[in-house]
C-alpha cells in the first residue's frame, strides 16, 4: 500500500477542498409508491403484498393496492411495476468489495465457465502481454488461474514465468486467493530466494534439489501479494467505480468488504465521500491489522461508521481452500497431493492462537467472523468458541462461519449450540463441483457439501454467498445453486440439500442482514426499513431452474435507483 498512502493525503486535502461545491448523494422523492406486480417482502408476517409506499428513504406502508392509495398525494411519484417481481434489496453475504475491480490492472487468467483460459500456454500468452504493456522491474499481476481447469492439471512454474518475465518481478494469484505462482525475480525482492524453512501457516513449494518451483501457499503467498496489488489510490478508486456497476446490475444493495485492514477502509471512506459508492457498505476489519486497533481501542468503530457504512465482524483465516487442496480436512483428500495419499491440508492458524483471537474478540465485544473450509479446521473453530465461552462464562455473539463448505451433520448441531451462524459458499456446487466429486473429496463428501437442507431441517439459521471476485457477483446465481445444485456439466451434486426458492432467497435477503445485526434496517420489505430494492423481470418463485438467468430490471437504493437494465 505504499503507492495508496503516498496518495492518499494529497487526496483526502482534495476531497475537504471540493466538498463546498461537490456534487451532494441524490435524494429520494418525497413519497412514492410501487404497484401491479409481485412483491415478495421475504417478511414470513406477510410474505407478499399488493403494494409498498415509501417516504423519503423509509418504507411507511404495504398492503393493497387500496390501502396504499390512501396514502398517495399529487407529489407521490406512482412506479407501474407493470407485472415486474420486487424483492427486498439483495445483500452480500461475504466479499472483497471492490476487489473484482483487479480485473482492470491484472492479467484475467480464469478458465470457464468464467474465463477463457484453458491451456497453460493460453495462460502465458495473457501474462506476457501483460509483461509488455508493464515497465521494466514493475510488478506484474495475474489472477483467477485455475490449475484444475487447464488442460495440463497443473501449476504454470517459476521457470516459464522467468522465460516471459526475466526484468519483471510476477504473482499469478489463483483462484482460491490462497495460494499463487511467483517469478526469480519475486522471490528475490520480497526475501524468499534463500529460505529454506516454511513461513508458519504457509508452504513454499519446491524442486527435488530444494530451490522453489514458484508455488507459494496461504501465508507464504501474502509476502507476494502486498508487493503484487499495491495499487495507487487512483487505481483504487477505478476498482471501486468496476465494482459498483457490478454490484449494482447484479442487485446487490449492500456490499462487504472483508479483510479490511486500515488503509483500505480508508480508500473506502474516500469513495463514498466521492459519493462513488452507493450501496451500503458492511466491512470486516482483518485481525492482524485493523482488527487488533479496534479491540486495543486505538480506533474506535463508531469513527468509522455511518448510516451507509457498518464496521462488522473482526476477520480470522483458519485453512485454506479445498481446490488448492489447503483446506483442513479429518479424512485425506481423494486424490494424493505431491505425492501422499494421507495429505489432509493444514490450518493456516494454530488453534491455541486461534482460541486466544477469537477470546481478544469477544472480550473486546465485537463479533468475529472465520473463514473455515474443512471439517476438521471447523472442528478447531467450534472448539476454540466452546473454550472463549467457558472462559468468559458468557456466549460469544453470533460467530458468523464464513464457506463452512464441509460442515458435518454433527457440527451443524454444535453450531447451534454455541451460537454460530454459517455462510455457505453453495456456488462451489456450480463453478468446482466436479472437481470436488472426481479430484478433491470424492463422491460421498462431494455431495455432502454446503448442507443447507441439514441446516434447515435444525432450525440453524445460514445465509449464502460468492466470494467475489473469487467466482463474479451474483446473487441470483447462489441462490439458484441452493435451489438445483447442479454443476457446470449439468451433473446434480447433493440433491438431499437442495432447498426451496423462498429459503434461498432469504439466504441473501434476510439472513445475510441478520447475520451483521442489520435485519433492522435491510433484508425484507417491512414498515421502517430502508426502501432498498430489487426488481425482477420474473417471479423466481415460478422460475427455480432458470433463476440464475432472470433478468435484473432495477437496483433501488434509499428510494433512489442507482440502476436500470437497458431495454
Amino acid at each position: 500500500m505504499k503507492r495508496f498512502l503516498k496518495i492518499l493525503l494529497g487526496l483526502l486535502i482534495t476531497v475537504v477542498a471540493l466538498s463546498y461545491w461537490a456534487v451532494q448523494p441524490e435524494k429520494p422523492a418525497a413519497s412514492q409508491a410501487w404497484f401491479n406486480g409481485t412483491i415478495l417482502t421475504m417478511d414470513d408476517k406477510q410474505p407478499s403484498v399488493e403494494a409498498v409506499f415509501v417516504r423519503d428513504d423509509r418504507i411507511i406502508a404495504l398492503g393493497s393496492r387500496a390501502d396504499i392509495d390512501a396514502l398517495v398525494d399529487a407529489q407521490t411519484i406512482m412506479h407501474d411495476l407493470d407485472g415486474a417481481t420486487m424483492l427486498p434489496g439483495l445483500v452480500d453475504a461475504h466479499s472483497h468489495f471492490p476487489a473484482s475491480g483487479m480485473a482492470l490492472f491484472l492479467a484475467d487468467l480464469r478458465s470457464p465457465p468464467v474465463g477463457q483460459v484453458k491451456s497453460i500456454a493460453q495462460l502465458l500468452e495473457r501474462v506476457a502481454t501483460q509483461v509488455q504493456n508493464t515497465a521494466e522491474g514493475e510488478w506484474v499481476g495475474g489472477y483467477g488461474y485455475d490449475q484444475l481447469m487447464l488442460n495440463e492439471k497443473r501449476h504454470p512454474s517459476l521457470q516459464e514465468l522467468d522465460a516471459i518475465a526475466p526484468n519483471h518481478p510476477v504473482f499469478l494469484m489463483h483462484v482460491s486467493g490462497h495460494m499463487g505462482v511467483a517469478n526469480s525475480a519475486a522471490f528475490r525482492l520480497v526475501g524468499f530466494d534463500q529460505l529454506e524453512e516454511d513461513p508458519a501457516g504457509g508452504h513454499i513449494h519446491r524442486n527435488s534439489d530444494g530451490t522453489a518451483n514458484g508455488l507459494v501457499e496461504e501465508n507464504a503467498a501474502l509476502a507476494f501479494q502486498k508487493p503484487a496489488l499495491d495499487l495507487s489510490l487512483t487505481q483504487f478508486i477505478a476498482m471501486v467505480d468496476f465494482a459498483r456497476e457490478e454490484y449494482l446490475s447484479n442487485g446487490v444493495t449492500t456490499a462487504q468488504a472483508s479483510n479490511a485492514s486500515g488503509q483500505y477502509v480508508q480508500g473506502l471512506i474516500l469513495a463514498m465521500g466521492l459519493n462513488k459508492i452507493p450501496q451500503r457498505l458492511v466491512i470486516f476489519p482483518d485481525y492482524d491489522s485493523l482488527g487488533l486497533e479496534l479491540i486495543e481501542g486505538k480506533v474506535k468503530a463508531a469513527d468509522l461508521a455511518t448510516r451507509q457504512r457498518h464496521i462488522g465482524a473482526i476477520k480470522l483465516i483458519a485453512d485454506g481452500s479445498i481446490q488448492g487442496f489447503t483446506g483442513y480436512l479429518t479424512h485425506p483428500y481423494h486424490s494424493a497431493h505431491k505425492g501422499d495419499d494421507l495429505y489432509r491440508g493444514y490450518p493456516r492458524i494454530a488453534l491455541d492462537d486461534l482460541k486466544r483471537n477469537i477470546f481478544n474478540i469477544a472480550q473486546a465485544g465485537f463479533q468475529a467472523v472465520i473463514h473455515g473450509n474443512g471439517d476438521a479446521s471447523i472442528d478447531d473453530i467450534l472448539e476454540a468458541i466452546d473454550y472463549v465461552q467457558t472462559t468468559l462464562g458468557q456466549p460469544v455473539q453470533r460467530t458468523i462461519l464464513i464457506h463452512a463448505q464441509m460442515a458435518r451433520p454433527d457440527q451443524l448441531q454444535r453450531m447451534k449450540e454455541l451460537d454460530v451462524t454459517p455462510s455457505f459458499f453453495v456456488a462451489h456446487t456450480y463453478y468446482w463441483g466436479d472437481q470436488h466429486r472426481d479430484v478433491l473429496i470424492g463422491s460421498q463428501r462431494a455431495n455432502q457439501i454446503s448442507p443447507l437442507h441439514s441446516a434447515e431441517k435444525i432450525g440453524l439459521r445460514f445465509s449464502t454467498h460468492l466470494d467475489t471476485p473469487i467466482v463474479p457477483m451474483a446473487p441470483l446465481l447462489s441462490a439458484w445453486s441452493s435451489v438445483n445444485r447442479l454443476t457446470a456439466t449439468g451433473a446434480t451434486l447433493g440433491e438431499d440439500e437442495r432447498v426451496s426458492v423462498t429459503r434461498a432467497l432469504k439466504a441473501v435477503t434476510i439472513d445475510a442482514a441478520w447475520q451483521v445485526h442489520l435485519d433492522h434496517e435491510i433484508g425484507s420489505i417491512s414498515v421502517g426499513k430502508y426502501a432498498d430494492f430489487t426488481l425482477l423481470e420474473e417471479n423466481p418463485l415460478l422460475h427455480p431452474k432458470e433463476l440464475k438467468d432472470i433478468k435484473i430490471l432495477e437496483t433501488i437504493i434509499g428510494g433512489v435507483s442507482y440502476f436500470q437494465a437497458k431495454q
